[in-house]
């Protein structure tokens, strides 16, 4: 696969609508092209103390940031009829839809790939997991800040461009 988008959501609660931020890296004949990160006012707005812990995002950050639709149509033109990557895809696109309900949004069908399903065939026991930084080392990208959508949509894109 030469053309695709790497998407990576953080959220802050556990709501799977809850998107704080996201990070995108548009992948064109195996090149990266473009890579774009925005945080995004959540809804529900409001974070737990677990998420952000993983993530280091809290309300101050994003209480005058723009809600998702909007960011989605400033987004939307980079990656327009192209395939999503993502490690743990199940999770991504759970977050995609249901942020797509909660404003009412039409969802299209997009097509998802997971580089954490494709790297267990890959790779199976030659790694002692398959965690998003474990895959990506293995793959050559020292992922060191996992959790920052941006990183871990670019580390997602590099194993896609290596296995996928």
């Amino acid at each position: 696969m030469k053309d695709f988008v790497a998407i990576d959501f953080e959220t802050a609660n556990n709501s799977p609508s809850s998107i704080c931020s996201l990070g995108i890296v548009v992948v064109r004949n195996g090149v990266i092209t473009a890579r774009e990160y925005r945080k995004v006012r959540p809804v529900p707005n409001f974070y737990n103390y677990h998420n952000t812990r993983v993530h280091g995002l809290t309300r101050r950050d994003t209480d005058y940031s723009l809600g998702f639709p909007m960011v989605w149509r400033e987004l939307q033109p980079l990656f327009a009829g192209l395939p999503f990557v993502a490690h743990n895809a199940p999770f991504e696109e759970r977050c995609l839809r249901a942020v797509h309900e909660v404003y009412n949004m039409p969802y299209p069908e997009y097509t998802f790939h997971c580089t954490c399903r494709c790297a267990r065939k890959h790779f199976g026991n030659a790694l002692p997991n398959h965690r998003l930084p474990t895959v990506s080392a293995a793959c050559g990208y020292d992922l060191t800040t996992h959790h920052h959508a941006l990183a871990d949509a670019e580390a997602c894109a590099i194993i896609a461009t290596k296995i996928l």
